[in-house]
Protein backbone atom coordinates (compact mmCIF):
# COMPACT_ATOMS: atom_id res chain seq x y z
CA UNK A 1 0.00 0.00 0.00
CA UNK A 2 1.62 3.24 -1.15
CA UNK A 3 0.88 6.64 0.36
CA UNK A 4 1.71 9.93 -1.38
CA UNK A 5 4.77 11.77 -0.10
CA UNK A 6 2.69 14.78 1.01
CA UNK A 7 0.48 12.69 3.30
CA UNK A 8 3.50 10.82 4.66
CA UNK A 9 5.31 14.07 5.45
CA UNK A 10 2.49 15.08 7.77
CA UNK A 11 3.04 11.86 9.70
CA UNK A 12 6.82 12.41 10.18
CA UNK A 13 7.80 13.15 13.77
CA UNK A 14 11.02 15.12 14.23
CA UNK A 15 13.49 13.62 16.73
CA UNK A 16 15.17 16.14 18.98
CA UNK A 17 17.82 13.82 20.40
CA UNK A 18 20.76 14.08 17.99
CA UNK A 19 24.32 13.24 19.06
CA UNK A 20 26.40 16.31 19.88
CA UNK A 21 28.60 17.49 17.03
CA UNK A 22 26.34 16.07 14.32
CA UNK A 23 24.21 18.18 12.05
CA UNK A 24 20.56 17.35 11.61
CA UNK A 25 17.75 18.37 9.30
CA UNK A 26 14.08 17.58 9.78
CA UNK A 27 13.29 17.80 6.06
CA UNK A 28 15.91 15.70 4.28
CA UNK A 29 14.54 12.24 4.99
CA UNK A 30 11.33 11.64 3.06
CA UNK A 31 8.79 8.92 2.38
CA UNK A 32 8.03 8.69 -1.33
CA UNK A 33 5.71 6.06 -2.81
CA UNK A 34 6.15 3.77 0.17
CA UNK A 35 9.97 4.07 0.21
CA UNK A 36 12.37 5.90 2.52
CA UNK A 37 14.64 8.30 0.62
CA UNK A 38 17.84 9.80 2.05
CA UNK A 39 19.37 13.00 0.60
CA UNK A 40 22.60 11.45 -0.73
CA UNK A 41 23.98 8.16 -1.98
CA UNK A 42 26.91 8.07 0.43
CA UNK A 43 25.97 6.87 3.88
CA UNK A 44 24.31 4.21 5.98
CA UNK A 45 20.52 4.06 6.04
CA UNK A 46 18.75 2.05 8.73
CA UNK A 47 15.00 1.56 9.23
CA UNK A 48 13.48 -0.16 12.28
CA UNK A 49 10.19 -0.30 14.13
CA UNK A 50 10.40 2.37 16.85
CA UNK A 51 11.81 1.12 20.16
CA UNK A 52 13.26 -1.90 18.38
CA UNK A 53 16.79 -2.37 17.10
CA UNK A 54 15.83 -5.03 14.55
CA UNK A 55 16.21 -3.72 10.96
CA UNK A 56 13.24 -4.10 8.63
CA UNK A 57 13.58 -6.50 5.71
CA UNK A 58 13.96 -4.65 2.44
CA UNK A 59 16.26 -3.51 -0.32
CA UNK A 60 18.67 -0.57 -0.06
CA UNK A 61 19.90 0.87 -3.34
CA UNK A 62 21.03 4.09 -4.99
CA UNK A 63 18.70 6.02 -7.30
CA UNK A 64 19.40 9.44 -8.84
CA UNK A 65 22.17 10.16 -6.36
CA UNK A 66 20.05 9.31 -3.31
CA UNK A 67 19.94 6.34 -0.94
CA UNK A 68 16.61 4.51 -1.07
CA UNK A 69 15.10 1.87 1.22
CA UNK A 70 12.20 -0.19 -0.19
CA UNK A 71 10.59 -2.50 2.39
CA UNK A 72 9.87 -6.09 1.45
CA UNK A 73 6.34 -5.59 2.77
CA UNK A 74 4.52 -2.22 2.78
CA UNK A 75 4.74 -0.02 5.88
CA UNK A 76 1.69 -0.54 8.09
CA UNK A 77 -0.58 2.32 9.17
CA UNK A 78 -0.47 3.07 12.89
CA UNK A 79 3.01 1.58 13.39
CA UNK A 80 5.81 3.99 14.37
CA UNK A 81 9.04 3.58 12.38
CA UNK A 82 12.52 4.91 13.18
CA UNK A 83 14.86 6.02 10.38
CA UNK A 84 18.56 6.88 10.79
CA UNK A 85 20.90 8.06 8.03
CA UNK A 86 24.59 8.70 8.78
CA UNK A 87 26.88 10.24 6.21
CA UNK A 88 30.19 12.11 6.55
CA UNK A 89 29.73 12.88 10.24
CA UNK A 90 26.15 14.00 9.76
CA UNK A 91 23.25 12.11 11.34
CA UNK A 92 19.65 12.49 10.19
CA UNK A 93 17.00 10.89 12.31
CA UNK A 94 13.22 10.61 11.83
CA UNK A 95 10.25 8.81 13.24
CA UNK A 96 7.05 8.47 11.23
CA UNK A 97 3.60 6.91 11.43
CA UNK A 98 1.47 6.32 8.35
CA UNK A 99 -2.04 7.71 8.68
CA UNK A 100 -4.84 5.18 8.85
CA UNK A 101 -6.57 4.75 5.48
CA UNK A 102 -10.14 5.83 5.00
CA UNK A 103 -12.71 3.28 6.07
CA UNK A 104 -13.51 0.74 3.36
CA UNK A 105 -15.81 -2.27 3.08
CA UNK A 106 -14.52 -5.52 4.61
CA UNK A 107 -12.32 -7.56 2.32
CA UNK A 108 -14.07 -10.46 0.58
CA UNK A 109 -13.14 -13.53 -1.43
CA UNK A 110 -14.13 -12.57 -4.98
CA UNK A 111 -13.24 -15.76 -6.87
CA UNK A 112 -11.59 -19.15 -6.62
CA UNK A 113 -10.12 -20.77 -9.73
CA UNK A 114 -10.45 -23.26 -11.30
CA UNK A 115 -14.11 -22.42 -11.45
CA UNK A 116 -15.29 -25.95 -12.25
CA UNK A 117 -16.87 -28.23 -9.67
CA UNK A 118 -15.28 -31.35 -11.22
CA UNK A 119 -11.48 -31.21 -10.99
CA UNK A 120 -8.79 -33.71 -12.06
CA UNK A 121 -7.03 -35.88 -9.50
CA UNK A 122 -3.73 -34.28 -10.50
CA UNK A 123 -4.95 -30.68 -10.06
CA UNK A 124 -1.87 -28.49 -9.66
CA UNK A 125 -3.13 -25.27 -8.06
CA UNK A 126 -5.90 -22.99 -6.85
CA UNK A 127 -5.99 -19.22 -7.33
CA UNK A 128 -7.66 -17.31 -4.49
CA UNK A 129 -8.80 -13.77 -5.38
CA UNK A 130 -9.61 -11.08 -2.78
CA UNK A 131 -11.18 -7.64 -3.08
CA UNK A 132 -8.28 -5.92 -1.25
CA UNK A 133 -4.67 -6.72 -0.23
CA UNK A 134 -4.31 -9.49 2.32
CA UNK A 135 -1.89 -10.10 5.19
CA UNK A 136 1.13 -12.33 4.58
CA UNK A 137 2.27 -15.53 6.30
CA UNK A 138 -1.28 -16.52 7.19
CA UNK A 139 -2.34 -18.61 4.18
CA UNK A 140 -1.48 -22.10 5.37
CA UNK A 141 -3.23 -21.50 8.69
CA UNK A 142 -6.34 -20.07 7.04
CA UNK A 143 -6.99 -22.49 4.17
CA UNK A 144 -8.05 -26.10 4.67
CA UNK A 145 -8.95 -28.97 2.37
CA UNK A 146 -11.68 -31.20 3.80
CA UNK A 147 -12.59 -34.68 2.55
CA UNK A 148 -16.14 -35.93 2.04
CA UNK A 149 -16.51 -36.65 5.75
CA UNK A 150 -15.40 -33.16 6.72
CA UNK A 151 -11.99 -34.34 7.91
CA UNK A 152 -8.92 -32.19 7.00
CA UNK A 153 -6.62 -33.68 4.38
CA UNK A 154 -3.12 -33.79 5.84
CA UNK A 155 -0.60 -31.38 4.23
CA UNK A 156 -2.13 -31.23 0.73
CA UNK A 157 -0.40 -27.98 -0.25
CA UNK A 158 3.21 -27.03 -0.87
CA UNK A 159 3.92 -24.61 2.00
CA UNK A 160 6.26 -21.89 0.71
CA UNK A 161 7.76 -19.45 3.20
CA UNK A 162 7.15 -16.29 1.18
CA UNK A 163 3.74 -17.42 -0.18
CA UNK A 164 2.87 -16.86 -3.83
CA UNK A 165 1.06 -13.50 -3.91
CA UNK A 166 0.77 -11.24 -6.94
CA UNK A 167 2.17 -7.71 -6.72
CA UNK A 168 -1.15 -6.27 -5.55
CA UNK A 169 -1.47 -8.75 -2.68
CA UNK A 170 -4.97 -9.70 -3.85
CA UNK A 171 -4.29 -13.05 -5.57
CA UNK A 172 -2.72 -16.07 -3.90
CA UNK A 173 -1.46 -19.09 -5.83
CA UNK A 174 -2.01 -22.21 -3.72
CA UNK A 175 0.05 -25.12 -5.07
CA UNK A 176 -0.66 -28.74 -4.34
CA UNK A 177 2.44 -30.65 -3.19
CA UNK A 178 3.94 -32.00 -6.47
CA UNK A 179 5.37 -34.91 -4.47
CA UNK A 180 1.79 -36.13 -3.97
CA UNK A 181 0.87 -35.62 -7.62
CA UNK A 182 3.68 -37.31 -9.52
CA UNK A 183 3.71 -41.11 -9.44
CA UNK A 184 6.75 -42.85 -8.00
CA UNK A 185 7.70 -40.07 -5.58
CA UNK A 186 8.02 -40.88 -1.87
CA UNK A 187 5.39 -38.40 -0.53
CA UNK A 188 2.76 -39.98 -2.80
CA UNK A 189 3.85 -43.51 -1.86
CA UNK A 190 3.79 -42.66 1.87
CA UNK A 191 0.65 -40.52 2.09
CA UNK A 192 -1.17 -41.14 -1.17
CA UNK A 193 -2.45 -38.41 -3.51
CA UNK A 194 -3.98 -35.33 -1.92
CA UNK A 195 -7.02 -35.77 -4.17
CA UNK A 196 -8.50 -39.13 -5.16
CA UNK A 197 -10.69 -39.83 -8.17
CA UNK A 198 -14.34 -40.43 -7.32
CA UNK A 199 -14.24 -38.59 -3.98
CA UNK A 200 -15.62 -35.19 -2.92
CA UNK A 201 -13.76 -32.38 -1.18
CA UNK A 202 -14.30 -28.82 0.05
CA UNK A 203 -11.76 -26.01 0.00
CA UNK A 204 -12.43 -23.84 3.06
CA UNK A 205 -11.18 -20.25 3.54
CA UNK A 206 -11.30 -19.04 7.15
CA UNK A 207 -13.37 -15.92 7.83
CA UNK A 208 -10.82 -14.84 10.46
CA UNK A 209 -8.03 -14.45 7.88
CA UNK A 210 -6.87 -10.82 8.37
CA UNK A 211 -6.43 -8.51 5.42
CA UNK A 212 -3.48 -6.10 5.12
CA UNK A 213 -5.20 -3.75 7.58
CA UNK A 214 -5.64 -6.51 10.14
CA UNK A 215 -9.40 -6.84 9.64
CA UNK A 216 -11.06 -10.27 9.28
CA UNK A 217 -12.73 -11.19 6.01
CA UNK A 218 -16.34 -10.20 5.51
CA UNK A 219 -17.16 -13.91 5.53
CA UNK A 220 -15.52 -17.26 4.94
CA UNK A 221 -15.69 -19.11 1.64
CA UNK A 222 -16.28 -22.75 0.71
CA UNK A 223 -15.68 -24.40 -2.66
CA UNK A 224 -17.08 -27.94 -2.87
CA UNK A 225 -15.93 -30.11 -5.77
CA UNK A 226 -15.70 -33.66 -7.04
CA UNK A 227 -12.54 -35.32 -8.30
CA UNK A 228 -12.41 -36.98 -11.71
CA UNK A 229 -9.70 -38.92 -13.54
CA UNK A 230 -6.21 -37.41 -13.85
CA UNK A 231 -5.60 -35.18 -16.88
CA UNK A 232 -2.37 -36.16 -18.59
CA UNK A 233 -3.01 -34.63 -22.02
CA UNK A 234 -1.36 -31.43 -23.21
CA UNK A 235 -3.59 -28.57 -24.44
CA UNK A 236 -3.84 -28.80 -28.24
CA UNK A 237 -4.23 -25.44 -30.04
CA UNK A 238 -5.23 -27.33 -33.20
CA UNK A 239 -8.50 -28.12 -31.46
CA UNK A 240 -9.23 -24.53 -30.42
CA UNK A 241 -12.01 -22.69 -32.21
CA UNK A 242 -11.23 -19.09 -33.12
CA UNK A 243 -14.28 -16.83 -33.55
CA UNK A 244 -13.14 -13.75 -35.53
CA UNK A 245 -14.87 -10.35 -35.08
CA UNK A 246 -16.30 -8.05 -37.72
CA UNK A 247 -14.10 -5.45 -39.43
CA UNK A 248 -14.78 -1.93 -38.17
CA UNK A 249 -16.53 -3.17 -35.02
CA UNK A 250 -15.43 -3.51 -31.41
CA UNK A 251 -16.77 -7.03 -31.20
CA UNK A 252 -14.71 -9.40 -29.09
CA UNK A 253 -12.34 -11.88 -30.64
CA UNK A 254 -12.97 -15.22 -28.95
CA UNK A 255 -11.27 -18.59 -28.58
CA UNK A 256 -13.13 -21.67 -27.39
CA UNK A 257 -10.92 -24.29 -25.73
CA UNK A 258 -11.64 -28.00 -25.44
CA UNK A 259 -10.80 -27.92 -21.72
CA UNK A 260 -10.38 -25.44 -18.86
CA UNK A 261 -7.01 -23.69 -18.95
CA UNK A 262 -5.03 -21.85 -16.26
CA UNK A 263 -6.98 -18.65 -15.50
CA UNK A 264 -4.01 -16.46 -14.54
CA UNK A 265 -1.87 -17.60 -17.47
CA UNK A 266 -4.67 -16.89 -19.94
CA UNK A 267 -4.33 -13.18 -19.09
CA UNK A 268 -0.66 -13.05 -20.10
CA UNK A 269 0.04 -15.94 -22.51
CA UNK A 270 -1.98 -14.83 -25.57
CA UNK A 271 -1.28 -11.62 -27.49
CA UNK A 272 -3.24 -10.25 -30.46
CA UNK A 273 -1.10 -8.88 -33.31
CA UNK A 274 -2.35 -6.86 -36.29
CA UNK A 275 -1.39 -7.08 -39.96
CA UNK A 276 1.67 -4.87 -39.36
CA UNK A 277 2.90 -7.10 -36.56
CA UNK A 278 2.05 -4.62 -33.78
CA UNK A 279 0.20 -5.70 -30.62
CA UNK A 280 -3.47 -4.68 -30.56
CA UNK A 281 -4.55 -2.75 -27.46
CA UNK A 282 -7.52 -4.09 -25.53
CA UNK A 283 -8.63 -6.11 -22.53
CA UNK A 284 -9.07 -9.82 -21.86
CA UNK A 285 -12.04 -11.59 -20.30
CA UNK A 286 -12.23 -15.24 -19.25
CA UNK A 287 -15.56 -17.08 -19.01
CA UNK A 288 -17.36 -20.44 -19.09
CA UNK A 289 -15.14 -22.01 -16.43
CA UNK A 290 -11.95 -20.96 -18.21
CA UNK A 291 -12.93 -22.51 -21.56
CA UNK A 292 -13.65 -19.17 -23.31
CA UNK A 293 -11.04 -16.45 -23.90
CA UNK A 294 -12.28 -13.11 -25.22
CA UNK A 295 -10.36 -10.02 -26.34
CA UNK A 296 -12.20 -6.69 -26.48
CA UNK A 297 -10.20 -4.17 -28.58
CA UNK A 298 -9.68 -0.55 -27.54
CA UNK A 299 -10.58 0.57 -31.08
CA UNK A 300 -12.37 -0.84 -34.14
CA UNK A 301 -10.90 -3.90 -35.83
CA UNK A 302 -8.86 -3.09 -38.93
CA UNK A 303 -8.98 -5.20 -42.11
CA UNK A 304 -6.22 -7.62 -43.01
CA UNK A 305 -4.55 -10.71 -41.60
CA UNK A 306 -4.05 -10.79 -37.83
CA UNK A 307 -2.60 -13.46 -35.58
CA UNK A 308 -2.67 -14.75 -32.03
CA UNK A 309 0.75 -15.22 -30.46
CA UNK A 310 0.41 -18.03 -27.91
CA UNK A 311 3.17 -18.70 -25.39
CA UNK A 312 3.58 -22.48 -25.19
CA UNK A 313 4.02 -22.33 -21.40
CA UNK A 314 0.21 -21.94 -21.20
CA UNK A 315 -1.12 -24.74 -18.96
CA UNK A 316 -4.30 -26.60 -18.17
CA UNK A 317 -5.60 -27.30 -14.65
CA UNK A 318 -3.12 -30.14 -14.13
CA UNK A 319 -0.02 -28.18 -15.16
CA UNK A 320 0.27 -29.74 -18.61
CA UNK A 321 1.56 -27.01 -20.90
CA UNK A 322 1.21 -26.74 -24.67
CA UNK A 323 4.94 -27.47 -24.84
CA UNK A 324 5.13 -30.50 -22.54
CA UNK A 325 3.12 -32.60 -20.06
CA UNK A 326 3.48 -32.02 -16.32
CA UNK A 327 4.42 -35.64 -15.64
CA UNK A 328 6.99 -37.19 -17.97
CA UNK A 329 7.82 -40.89 -18.10
CA UNK A 330 11.61 -40.73 -18.43
CA UNK A 331 11.79 -44.44 -19.27
CA UNK A 332 9.09 -44.54 -21.93
CA UNK A 333 8.30 -40.97 -22.94
CA UNK A 334 4.97 -40.73 -24.74
CA UNK A 335 4.84 -36.99 -25.39
CA UNK A 336 7.63 -34.73 -26.60
CA UNK A 337 8.21 -31.02 -26.43
CA UNK A 338 6.83 -29.24 -29.49
CA UNK A 339 10.08 -27.24 -29.60
CA UNK A 340 8.52 -23.79 -30.04
CA UNK A 341 8.22 -21.02 -27.46
CA UNK A 342 5.49 -19.13 -29.34
CA UNK A 343 2.77 -20.40 -31.66
CA UNK A 344 1.14 -18.09 -34.20
CA UNK A 345 -2.51 -18.71 -34.97
CA UNK A 346 -3.78 -16.61 -37.91
CA UNK A 347 -7.23 -15.04 -38.16
CA UNK A 348 -8.81 -12.29 -40.25
CA UNK A 349 -11.63 -10.00 -39.09
CA UNK A 350 -14.70 -10.70 -41.24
Amino acid sequence: MNFPARAAAIAFIAVAAVPQGCASSSTELTLEDGRIVAPSADGVLKVTVARSDVPLFGEIRTENGRRVFEPRFPFKPGVEYHVVFESSGRRLEKRFILPAPAASPPTAVTAVFPGRDALPENLLKFYLHFSAPMSRREAYQRVRLLDGAGKPVELPFLEIGEELWDRSGTRLTLLFDPGRIKRGLKPREDSGPALEEGKSYTLVIDAEWPDAQGRPLREGHRKPFKVVAPDERQPDPKKWKILPPKVGSKEPLAIQFEESLDEAMLHRSIIVVDAAGAPVEGRIEIALQETLWSFIPAGPWKPGAHSLQVDTVLEDMAGNSIDRPFEVDVVRPVEKSIGAKVLRLPFTPK
